[in-house]
C-alpha cells in the first residue's frame, strides 16, 4: 500500500517531494490551474494508470512550473504533464527523455488576450495595438500559453520587450488567476490558455460585463506527456511503451473531460521544435 511519508519544500522553488516505495511510478503536472481542479483531474488518472500498468502509481502536485521540471530532472517523478515550453526545458535537462502523448487539441493550441471592459477594448481579428501603456499580466513565467507565445507576439508587434510596452507587467501564476485579476481590474489585460477561459465560461464563472476576449493567437503545439528514458531500466523492459499505450488508449469520457481533451495521440520530441525556436528567439532558452 502506498504511503506518503514526507512532504517538504525544495528550496524557493517549492517542489513537493513525496517519498514513496521504490516500486512506485510517480508523475506530476505543471500547476496551470487551481489546485482543486488539478487534484480532481490527476487523481482520476492515478487510478486509471494503476489499473493499466499493474504497479503503484502516485500523483504529486507541485507549486510551480520550475518545480515540475526539477522534480523530473531529479527523478522524483518519471512522467510529467508539461506545457510546450516546460517540456522542452525538461527534456534538455534529462537526456533520453521523450514526449510520448498529446491531446488531440494540443496540436493546434492558442492563447487568448483578455481585457477588462473598462479599457474599452473589444474583440478584433488583428493584434490589439491599443494595449500599449496599460497594465498587463502573464500567467506563470514558464507557461507556453500564458507567457511564451503571448510575449512572442507582443515583441513581434511592438519590437520592444513587454516591460517597455506596458505601464506594468505581472505574473499571476496560473490561468485561473489571470482571469480573476483582469476581471477585478487589478490588471487591464492578460493572456491565458484558451481552454481554461472556455471551461470557466461554460460553468458561468466569468462576468462578461467585466472581462472579455479581445484577441486570439495563431495556433502552436502545447501540452503533452513526457517520460524519462530510464523507466524501462527501473520498471522493466517495455514499461515506457505500456505507459504510452495506456495514455493513448484512454476512453473514459469523464477522465477526458477533466483535461479537457477529446482523446490522446502520439507525440514526438520534434513536434515541439517550434516551441524551442520561439523560446530562443525571445531569449527564454539559450
Amino acid at each position: 500500500m502506498k504511503r506518503v511519508t514526507a512532504i517538504v519544500c525544495l528550496c524557493v522553488l517549492f517542489a513537493i517531494r513525496v517519498q514513496v516505495s521504490a516500486a512506485d511510478f510517480v508523475f506530476t503536472a505543471i500547476p496551470d490551474q487551481d489546485e482543486t481542479k488539478l487534484q480532481s483531474r490527476f487523481g482520476k488518472l492515478e487510478s486509471y494508470l494503476e489499473s493499466q500498468l499493474g504497479v503503484d502509481v502516485t500523483y504529486i502536485p507541485v507549486k510551480s512550473y520550475a518545480a515540475a521540471i526539477i522534480a523530473f530532472q531529479n527523478n522524483e517523478v518519471q512522467l510529467a504533464w508539461f506545457g510546450g515550453l516546460s517540456g522542452v526545458q525538461a527534456r534538455r535537462l534529462v537526456p533520453g527523455s521523450e514526449a510520448i502523448a498529446q491531446g488531440m487539441e494540443d496540436q493546434a493550441f492558442r492563447s487568448y488576450f483578455i481585457a477588462n471592459t473598462r479599457t474599452g477594448l473589444t474583440a478584433n481579428a488583428h493584434f490589439p495595438e491599443g494595449i500599449a501603456g496599460l497594465n498587463f499580466t502573464f500567467g506563470s513565467k514558464g507557461s507556453t500559453s500564458g507567457r511564451l507565445m503571448p510575449e512572442f507576439y507582443i515583441r513581434d508587434q511592438f519590437k520592444k520587450s513587454p516591460d517597455e510596452v506596458f505601464n506594468s507587467v505581472g505574473f499571476s501564476g496560473n490561468h485561473s488567476k489571470t482571469i480573476r485579476l483582469v476581471e477585478s481590474g487589478s490588471f487591464d489585460i492578460g493572456a491565458l490558455n484558451y481552454q481554461v477561459w472556455e471551461q470557466e465560461l461554460e460553468r458561468g464563472g466569468i462576468d462578461l460585463e467585466k472581462v472579455r476576449v479581445i484577441w486570439e493567437t495563431p495556433v502552436y503545439p502545447d501540452y503533452h506527456w513526457t517520460i524519462r528514458g530510464d523507466v524501462d531500466k527501473n520498471f522493466g523492459f517495455g514499461f515506457k511503451q505500456r505507459v504510452t499505450s495506456a495514455l493513448l488508449d484512454i476512453q473514459d469520457s469523464e477522465l477526458l473531460a477533466a483535461f479537457p481533451r477529446s482523446g490522446f495521440i502520439a507525440a514526438r520530441n520534434r513536434d515541439y521544435q517550434p516551441i524551442l525556436e520561439t523560446a530562443r528567439s525571445i531569449k527564454l532558452i539559450d
